[in-house]
């Protein structure tokens, strides 16, 4: 029986110092901790941190698009090298992924990036993965490393996803880790909204993306490495919180659907077409009240109930242009029923 897979994030301040360089002793201790469990598991490691190893060796660094690519381009290998130095001694050897939202959004390279992760696992290889940044722009970027762990979590199918940040948890009013989340909408109440200087996401990131994941039937942990054997103490349910999955019997090419990919635009529906889309009826024209965004027909979508709640993805079935020019047009087909992923 093939083994589950586990996708484990590290965020740029759980792995980096104040001056934002890698934490050594930090990388030291994932390569220990991943080790024992490596046997066990397909795992896939998304690092954040290269902005911050690189980001010394440019020149009067202020931080802009530019500089990001460039501080990155450096730091990416020192990173690796870094992971590799101290997942040698374990004989366990790590390759390096650079990952653009168009290996999500095309099923078919999808389905490439997929079955080079299964010969690197068949090799007992962990990809260690991160956004491309020195190509990607705003328009096609992750939100942040987050949105990349959560696409791979779910296009792949994995059991279980992780998310490391420096506060070992989700944490409550009085500063608490709470332990258990079984629906995730009750807890953002308690997100701050700040978040790390050296870092794009923060905890509102990681409860958005667990939502998703958690709704695929993925198991999601967020913990932290503060503490001694925190990460497989977090695997067990003995530290940091854990988020309740649901039930999906979803295919895997929904489940990449589900994902949302590369998001071009969206939908919003009026109460008859979320009816009839629970009845796993296509999606007509007329149903349609209003359309964000431009894309075109093939792209993927969102669709949003008129209290403004995402309830589905899909692939359109026509053009933005075309949906808007036809909304009282009677059996205009937007998104048929088998490209509706309900979420």
């Amino acid at each position: 029986m093939s083994k589950p897979i586990l996708v484990i994030k590290f965020g740029t301040a759980s792995i980096t110092l104040p001056s934002g360089e890698p934490d050594v002793r930090i990388i030291a201790e994932i390569a220990r901790q991943v080790s024992e469990i490596h046997p066990h598991y397909r795992i896939i490691i998304v690092s954040s941190g290269a902005v911050g190893a690189g980001k010394s060796f440019i020149q009067d660094y202020k931080g802009s698009m530019i500089q990001r690519k460039a501080a990155a381009s450096v730091g990416n290998p020192l990173l690796v090298g870094l992971y590799a130095t101290y997942f040698a001694p374990n004989k366990i050897y790590i390759a390096q992924s650079l990952c653009e939202r168009q290996h999500f959004a095309n099923r078919s390279k999808f389905l490439q990036l997929k079955e080079t992760f299964e010969e690197l696992w068949e090799n007992n290889i962990i990809p260690i993965v991160n956004e491309n940044d020195v190509v990607s722009d705003r328009e096609l970027k992750f939100s942040d490393n987050d949105e990349l762990a959560t696409l791979l979590a779910v296009g792949f199918g994995a059991e279980t996803l992780m998310f490391c940040t420096s506060v070992g948890g989700l944490l409550d009013e009085n500063g608490s880790i709470l332990r258990n989340v079984s629906n995730v909408n009750e807890v953002f109440k308690f997100v701050r909204t700040d978040k790390s200087f050296l870092g794009l996401g923060g905890m509102a990131s990681k409860l958005t993306f667990a939502k998703l994941a958690a709704r695929m039937a993925i198991k999601v942990i967020i913990f932290g490495m503060n503490q001694h054997n925190e990460l497989l103490n977090a695997l067990e349910g003995k530290a940091g919180t854990q988020i309740t999955p649901g039930k999906s019997t979803l295919s895997a090419r929904n489940r990449w659907l589900g994902s949302g990919g590369l998001v071009s635009g969206s939908l919003q529906i009026d109460e008859g077409a979320a009816k009839a889309l629970l009845r796993r009826k296509s999606l007509l024209a007329v149903g349609v009240t209003e359309v964000t965004g431009e894309f075109e027909s093939g792209e993927i979508i969102e669709i949003y109930s008129v209290q403004e709640e995402m309830i589905a993805v899909a692939r359109a079935r026509e053009t933005s242009r075309a949906i808007r020019e036809n909304l009282k047009t009677i059996n205009f087909e937007v998104a048929h029923a088998n490209d509706i992923v309900l979420l």
